[in-house]
C-alpha cells in the first residue's frame, strides 16, 4: 500500500502490468476509509478516482491475450502449480492481515489455504483433463457426406477478451482465486475488483502473485475501489463473473452491455440455504450430533458471512425445541467471541460496522414479521480483546449468534430476507413433501444438507431438492468425520445455483474452464479439422513413409504417422488354444452350434482379447526405443466378429501429441484400427503410450 500525505495507506490498484494510486491531493470526497473490524481503527483508504478503465480493458484484450496465447493448457496449469507453491510460502503474512478483517485462524486458513488449494486442484486438473495444446474437440466428429470428405464437429477456444470478476468481502482470497484459476487456464486475462472493506487483503495476494514472475504480461489486474463505469468499456467478446448482492447482480445485468451488447454476465448471489433434518435422525444419533455441529459451523466460521452459510434449518416439527436447544448448548461450549488475535477466540467480528448494521437491520426486519429471537441477541455482546481483557466493544464490528424460531413456516421473509452474519433460523416441517417444498421455497439456492441415515428419505429429500439448487451436501453417521462441510465449497464441483442464487456456475473443475471459452461448429475435410486442432481425424491423410512411427521420439514425430500391417489368419486352433489358457470358455468361442444360434456370430469366433494381444503383437516394434511403456487403451468397439479362417489387420496411427511439460516424456494417443480381408471394421480404439521428448 501506498501512504499518503497524511500518513493513511492508500490501497493500489495493478493495471497494465504496473502498481498505481491516485494522487493524495485529488481523492478528497472520493476515497473510502477501510478500518480494522475488530477495534475500528482507519488502516488504509481506497479509491480509483483518475484510473482509466478503458486503458486497463484494453490492456488485457491486447497484451495479455498475446501472452496467454502463446501458452498451451498445461504451460498455463503448472505456472497456476508454480504459484500455488510460491504462495504457500507466504500464507503467515497473509493470515496477519486476514485477522484485521475479523477471521479467526480457521476462518483465514479457510480462505487462504482454501484459495491456494485451487492453484494446486486446478493446476492437477488442467495438466490431466486439458490436452497440452491450445483448442479443446467437445465430442466426437460428425460424418457429414457419404464419403467421409465432409466432417464436422465441436472446439473450444478462449473468448477474446478480460474476465472481469467482480467479488464479495467475505472471502478476498480464496474469491479472488476461484474465479482466476478457471479464467488463467482458459488463456482468458483477468481484472479483478474486490469489494472494498476486505480488499487490501485482496492487493497483498496480488502483490505476491506479481512479484513471483510467474504470470505472464496483462494476465491479471486489480482495481482497488469504485469500478461503476467499468461495463462501460465491456463487449461481447467480456464475460463478467459477479458476487454479491441480488440487488448489485440486477442492477449489472440491466446494464446496457449486458442486455444488448452481448458481455456474458454470471453471478452468485442471495442464497437462503437450507439443513434439513430426516424423521430417523433424533437426539442421541450420530445424524443428530453431526447435524447441530454443522449448523453452529455455519453460523459461526466467518462470522457467518458465507454464500453457503445455513440460513434455514428444517426440522421435524417435533425435534425444533430439541434443536435449538442442542445448538445454544454447543455455542455456549465452544464459541468466544472476540478479536481473533486474542489467545482462545473462536468467532471474529463482522468485516465492518456497515456490515454489522446491515445485519442487526435484517434480524429486525424477521422479528417483525413473525420471527421469534429463541436465543441471542441484537445488543453489543462482551468480546474479547486483543489484549485479553473482556467488555462491550463500541468500535468493533461484533455480534453474538443469533437462533430464529417461526411458528409460520411459510412467511415470505424467512425464505426471502438473508441476514449475512451469524443468524440462523430454526423451522419445523410435518412431512418429507413439506420439507421438500419448504426448501424450494428459497427460490434457488446454492446448497442445501440433508441429513439421514434412511436410503429412503434421503432419496427422497436430494430428489425433491436437487434441482433447486447447485449442491446438495448428504451427511450421515458414515461420512460426518470425512466431510468437508455444509459451507466448502470443492474446487472439483460445481459452486453456483440456480434462481436466487444467481443462475451462475462457480468452480466445477473444467466446466469453469469452459465457461470463459466459446463452443463453435466446425466443418470441413478431415484433413483442414486435423491441421486446427492438432488431432488426426478418421479420413485425413496417413504418412506410412519415414520407417516405424515407435522408433521416434516427441520431436520427430508427426500427426498421421502411421504403420499398416500384414494380414494374419485366425484359426479354431488359435480360438481353442486362447480358450483354454484363459478360462474365456464362453460358448461363442467353444460351441459351433450355441454360436450359430446366436443373431450376432455366424458360428465359433476369436475373443476380442485375442484379437486386441495380436494386434499389439503386429505393430509392436520390440527393440528398445522411444516408447517407453503402454499405460492403456480407451473407447474399445467390437464390430464385426472374425470366424475361424478369417484375417485381419491393424492399421495404427498417430492421433495426438501431447509433450508433458515437467517430464522428459509425453503422451501419445494412436488410433487403432482392425479389418479384416474384405476391409470391413473389426474394432476400434485408442492406445495411450509414453514416448520420450
Amino acid at each position: 500500500m501506498t501512504s499518503t500525505a497524511i500518513g493513511v495507506e492508500i490501497v493500489p490498484s495493478y493495471v497494465q502490468d504496473g502498481w498505481w494510486t491516485p494522487d493524495a491531493t485529488e481523492i478528497v470526497g472520493h476515497s473510502t476509509d477501510v478500518r480494522d473490524a475488530s477495534t475500528g481503527d482507519v488502516l488504509a483508504q481506497v479509491s480509483s478516482q483518475g484510473l482509466d478503465l478503458a486503458a486497463v480493458v484494453e490492456h488485457g484484450r491486447t497484451v495479455g491475450q498475446r501472452s496467454l496465447g502463446e501458452l498451451t493448457f498445461h504451460q498455463r496449469a503448472l505456472k497456476l502449480k508454480q504459484l500455488a507453491q510460491f504462495l504457500n510460502g507466504q500464507r503467515d503474512a497473509l493470515y496477519e492481515l486476514s485477522a484485521r478483517t475479523g477471521a479467526t485462524k480457521i476462518d483465514s486458513m479457510v480462505d487462504i489455504d482454501g484459495g491456494i488449494g485451487v492453484l494446486f486442484t486446478f493446476g492437477s486438473k488442467g495438466r490431466r483433463e486439458l490436452p497440452n495444446s491450445q483448442v479443446v474437440i467437445d465430442g466426437p466428429a460428425e460424418v457429414l457426406s457419404k464419403d467421409g470428405s465432409f466432417v464436422g464437429e465441436h472446439i473450444y477456444t478462449r473468448i477474446p477478451g478480460v474476465a472481469v470478476q467482480i467479488n464479495a468481502f467475505n472471502f478476498a482470497v480464496w474469491g479472488m482465486l476461484e474465479k482466476f484459476a478457471p479464467a488463467f487456464i482458459a488463456g482468458v486475462p483477468t481484472i479483478v475488483k474486490p469489494a472494498t472493506p476486505t480488499g487490501y487483503l485482496t492487493a497483498a495476494v496480488v502483490k505476491l502473485m506479481i512479484e513471483s514472475n510467474i504470470l505472464p504480461a496483462g494476465s491479471l489486474q486489480l482495481i482497488s475501489g469504485s469500478a461503476r463505469e467499468l461495463l462501460d468499456h465491456l463487449d461481447y467478446r467480456d464475460m463478467v463473473s459477479f458476487t454479491g448482492s441480488a440487488n448489485t447482480a440486477n442492477k449489472l445485468k440491466s446494464h446496457e452491455n449486458v442486455v444488448h451488447g452481448g458481455v456474458r454476465f454470471t453471478s452468485e448471489t442471495d442464497s437462503l440455504n437450507a439443513a434439513i433434518l430426516g424423521p430417523d435422525a433424533v437426539p442421541g444419533t450420530p445424524e443428530f450430533d453431526a447435524f447441530v455441529k454443522a449448523v453452529v459451523t455455519e453460523m459461526t466460521v466467518k462470522a457467518g458471512q458465507k454464500c453457503t452459510s445455513i440460513r434455514r434449518t428444517l426440522v421435524p416439527r417435533n425435534m425444533v425445541n430439541d434443536v435449538v436447544e442442542a445448538v445454544q448448548k454447543r455455542i455456549e461450549q465452544r464459541v468466544v467471541l472476540g478479536d481473533p488475535r486474542a489467545e482462545g477466540v473462536t468467532m471474529g467480528a463482522l468485516a465492518s460496522l456497515e456490515q454489522l448494521e446491515d445485519v442487526r437491520s435484517a434480524v429486525q426486519s424477521m422479528l417483525a414479521a413473525g420471527g421469534e429471537l429463541a436465543y441471542g441477541s441484537l445488543d453489543a455482546p462482551a468480546v474479547t480483546h486483543r489484549d485479553g481483557s473482556v467488555g462491550v466493544s463500541e468500535q468493533g464490528a461484533f455480534m453474538s449468534p443469533v437462533v430464529l424460531t417461526w411458528s409460520d413456516n411459510e412467511s415470505q421473509e424467512l425464505h426471502s430476507r438473508e441476514a449475512f452474519g451469524p443468524v440462523a433460523s430454526v423451522v419445523g416441517y410435518d412431512s418429507l413433501e413439506d420439507a421438500i417444498r419448504l426448501a424450494a421455497m428459497g427460490s434457488g439456492s446454492l446448497v442445501a444438507t440433508v441429513c439421514t441415515n434412511d436410503d429412503a428419505v434421503a432419496r427422497e429429500l436430494v430428489l425433491g431438492i436437487a434441482a433447486h439448487h447447485g449442491r446438495v451436501h448428504m451427511l450421515n453417521r458414515e461420512d460426518a468425520k470425512t466431510s468437508t462441510g455444509h459451507g466448502s465449497p470443492v474446487p472439483h464441483l460445481v459452486h453456483g445455483g440456480p434462481g436466487r442464487a444467481g443462475g451462475g456456475e462457480e468452480l466445477g473443475g473444467i466446466r469453469s474452464v469452459m465457461h470463459h471459452m466459446q463452443r463453435t461448429a466446425l466443418q470441413g475435410s478431415p484433413n483442414m479439422l486435423t491441421a486446427v486442432t492438432g488431432v488426426w481425424h478418421a479420413g485425413a491423410d496417413r504418412n506410412y513413409d519415414g520407417g516405424h512411427p515407435f522408433r521416434k521420439n516427441l520431436a520427430e514425430l508427426q500427426v498421421g504417422d502411421a504403420i499398416r500391417s500384414d494380414l494374419r489368419e485366425v484359426s479354431l486352433e488359435d480360438i481353442t488354444a486362447f480358450a483354454n489358457t484363459t478360462g474365456d470358455t464362453f460358448y461363442a468361442h467353444t460351441n459351433e452350434e450355441a454360436a450359430a444360434a446366436n443373431p450376432f456370430f455366424p458360428g465359433i469366433v476369436a475373443h476380442g482379447y485375442l484379437l486386441l494381444s495380436w494386434a499389439a503383437g503386429l505393430f509392436v516394434e520390440p527393440a528398445p526405443g522411444p516408447v517407453l511403456a503402454n499405460y492403456g487403451l480407451e473407447s474399445l468397439r467390437f464390430i464385426t466378429p472374425l470366424a475361424a479362417g478369417d484375417s485381419f489387420r491393424v492399421t495404427l496411427t498417430a492421433k495426438q501429441i501431447s509433450p508433458r511439460e515437467d517430464d522428459e516424456y509425453g503422451e501419445v494417443r494412436w488410433d487403432a484400427l482392425l479389418t479384416n480381408q474384405n476391409d470391413e471394421i473389426v474394432a476400434t480404439y485408442d492406445v495411450l503410450t509414453l514416448v520420450e521428448k
